[in-house]
């Protein structure tokens, strides 16, 4: 019976069938067209050395390696630095059957006569007696060009005596072994005319890298394919040392214990492996979850148990390597990214945008080159660019050194350096996605895009949820339900316009805990306490008497013009404490039923609204403050864009618009006339002049509701939605 990797070559195995069950061969046909990825034991070697596993997974490249040196064509190979003493071994075996000899410059003895010096004031001595006392064709091996770069990536100062020692003598024949981690001048790879990347294994070369010992250690089925999901970066020397230490019984039920040593060893003991479940340590975003889930998370799953060559070749060229996860700050982008790792046992990397660039030429290349190395390494990974936009903004656009340029060609070909068959995922984390290089979004680079926006309702109370079960809060369903619907709205305190994300939840929680903690509470958290976690620390203004009259006057007016309009929003908070972020006071509605359209009568209502604060000021207090600003400033640009976008202003200036019209220097629009000009502006006007009277005309009829709501304000200085329910049926009672 041939092997698996035999089988490989010539295709699949037609037409057999398979009866009963050995387990010294435990492999399965899926069909009578369709061989199974499963390897019988008896197939495998019993006893394999470094040497023959380096033969056994790189033999075409070695073969041709050898080839090349007899032709007289100097090769370039790139290795990982334990692997290229049994590459060089084996290459000189085969080039001593055509008696062709090789000359090793390693640096580590100096030439005849010499006094020692320095491994590269050596080499350079080897060098230079092998260039100009040569007299036949010979091979010489330079194993550490690497020694030759600096971290820059150009040419010490030794180097430079190389180069021309390199190209000298016709006569002589190179081989040389490159770092992955360096790149080479053009000057030094541009004398190799044929290289060779040996950057892992071929999946198709495992069956041939593991014995039939270190197989039992598998169970009875042995499956070379998922484990390769775990060692593709390794190269054959460090795998074959790997699998010799592999501990446990044979043939076990459940080969968790040896994937979980293969795992450590791959590691490096330095790279996170997660432990975030998506589930149960991510609350809400039902949408995001499915949306990894199903096009990435369940493909690899049905990669993972498929035992179909052809079918796990199809899957794998479905599954993006690529990936930008998108939205507001602290909505956990990088938590989904560790969640995605823990699903497919993956180690992570998260790398710092800003901590990859160097002031010194070429360096913040090589860190990157470095990154890719160690993740492929350490298959099956993903790195995490934190802040992408930071350096890979679109071309054009940098205003930096111009470094950036540089990296982003550098993490392209990097990305185009992957094979289908390794599990290296790359996922860039950004607040802008639309500022990023192009070149990047296409497919095939990031191509999966996912937006994790900030919670919405039901995330929140997900996320409150988590934390309240990990943190002991002890939530009552009402202090739940405050605080998802106290966190629905700008955050107090901070910048104008931040929202709450996962982080100001996470923060809300241990604040609440510490609260416990301080007062050595054991019951319930209730509402009082997650508003004293809220608002406990914010320095909030220090108003009079007087000037709280003002403000809850101010806000009595805006919530009773909004509880007598048809179109308007219900209110889902009033704060008269300073809470707001340039507020003194506020009136906060909740999520509109309708989002996506908007009426002329909710635009109307709108306005009246805003007008209300300033109204009340008039008819309660016979005078009005500047607190009215920003509703007058919101107010007249609704009334613009009815009158100038909408087409919904008065008669006389028609159903028109005029935002296509660029302003002048002094602000008016280009293009129209004085006529067009000025019945604009009265259009304009008197929008706002019938919304101020409509608004007087309500808060009159109803000024005994406006006083009742201003004096409850000031005593309670807070009202919810429940609380201004509870005044409106007492106030019409």
């Amino acid at each position: 019976m041939r092997s698996l990797g035999a089988c490989s070559a010539r295709g699949p195995i037609r037409n057999r069938t398979l009866v009963g069950y050995d387990p010294r061969y435990a492999f399965v046909f899926l069909s009578e067209n369709t061989m199974s990825v499963i390897v019988p034991e008896s197939e495998l070697p019993q006893e394999l050395s470094v040497e023959a596993a380096v033969e056994a997974a790189y033999a075409s490249t070695l073969a041709e390696t050898a080839t090349d040196l007899l032709r007289g064509l100097p090769v370039l190979i790139e290795c990982d630095k334990e692997l290229m003493p049994f590459l060089f071994m084996n290459v000189r075996a085969r080039l001593r059957q055509h008696e062709l000899r090789c000359l090793f410059l390693d640096g580590r003895n100096p030439p005849e006569g010499q006094m020692p010096q320095g491994i590269i004031s050596n080499m350079i001595g080897q060098l230079t007696d092998a260039v100009r006392g040569a007299v036949d064709q010979r091979v010489v091996v330079l194993p550490h060009l690497d020694l030759l770069v600096t971290s820059q990536g150009g040419l010490t100062s030794e180097a430079k005596e190389v180069v021309a020692l390199l190209y000298e003598n016709p006569e002589l024949v190179w081989l040389g072994f490159k770092d992955p981690s360096f790149s080479l001048p053009s000057v030094i790879e541009n004398l190799f005319p044929h290289r060779h990347s040996l950057l892992g294994i071929a999946r198709d070369r495992l069956p041939h890298l593991i014995t039939q010992k270190e197989a039992r250690k598998f169970g009875r089925r042995f499956n070379p394919w998922t484990l390769y999901k775990y060692v593709s970066g390794m190269n054959a020397a460090r795998l074959r040392r790997m699998l010799s230490t592999l501990e446990g019984e044979d043939y076990p039920d459940d080969a968790s214990r040896a994937f979980a040593q293969i795992r450590q060893a791959t590691s490096g003991g330095k790279l996170e492996v997660p432990n975030v479940s998506l589930e149960s340590d991510l609350g809400g975003y039902r949408k995001v979850k499915q949306r990894l889930k199903s096009e990435i998370l369940d493909i690899l799953a049905r990669k993972d148990q498929s035992t179909s060559p052809e079918e796990i070749g199809r899957l794998e060229g479905l599954i993006p390597r690529g990936m930008i996860f998108w939205g507001p700050p602290g909505t956990g982008k990088t938590l989904f990214a560790k969640a995605m790792a823990t699903e497919i046992g993956a180690a992570i990397t998260i790398v710092s945008g800003p901590e990859l660039k160097s002031r010194w030429v070429g360096e913040s290349e090589e860190n990157l080159r470095r990154i890719f190395h160690k993740a492929r390494q350490s298959a099956p990974s993903i790195i995490v660019f934190d802040e992408l936009d930071s350096f890979a903004s679109a071309r054009g656009t940098y205003t930096g050194s111009g470094v950036e340029h540089s990296m982003v060609n550098q993490l392209l070909t990097e990305m185009d350096g992957f094979n289908s068959e390794e599990l290296v995922f790359v996922v860039g984390t950004t607040n802008f996605v639309d500022m990023l290089d192009p070149a990047l979004l296409r497919p095939g680079r990031f191509e999966f895009h996912l937006q994790i926006p900030y919670p919405d309702t039901e995330d929140r109370r997900a996320i409150l949820q988590i934390y309240n079960d990990s943190m002991n809060l002890q939530f009552t369903d009402e202090a739940l339900d405050f605080a998802v619907k106290r966190t629905g709205d700008f955050v107090e305190g901070a910048a104008a316009g931040t929202r709450f994300s996962g982080d100001h939840l996470n923060a809300l929680c241990r604040s609440l805990a510490r609260i416990r903690l301080r007062d050595d509470k054991t019951g319930s958290t209730e509402t009082a306490d997650i508003e004293r976690a809220l608002t406990e620390w914010i320095d909030r203004p220090k108003m009079t008497s007087a000037e709280q009259k003002v403000v809850a006057t101010h806000e009595a007016g805006h919530a009773v013009v909004n509880l007598f309009c048809e179109h308007a929003k219900p209110i889902e908070r009033i704060s008269i404490q300073g809470d707001a972020a340039g507020a003194l006071g506020f009136v906060q509605y909740q999520d509109p039923a309708h989002r996506y359209v908007v009426t002329r009568g909710q635009l109307l209502d709108d306005l009246c609204i805003l007008m209300g604060g300033r109204e009340a000021e008039q008819l309660l207090l016979d005078d009005i403050s500047i607190g009215s600003a920003g509703d007058l400033d919101r107010a007249t640009d609704i009334a613009r864009a009815l009158v100038e976008d909408f087409g919904m202003g008065s008669p006389d200036v028609g159903v028109v618009s005029f935002s296509s019209k660029r302003p002048n220097s002094d602000g008016r629009r280009s293009g129209l006339s004085a006529s067009q000009l000025e019945a604009i502006d009265r259009s304009i006007v008197q929008l706002l002049q019938d919304a101020r009277e409509r608004a007087a005309s309500l808060l009159t009829k109803h000024r005994q509701i406006v006083e009742l709501l201003r004096d409850e304000l000031l005593e309670k200085q807070s009202l919810d939605a429940r609380s201004i329910a509870a005044f409106m049926d007492h106030a019409n009672a």
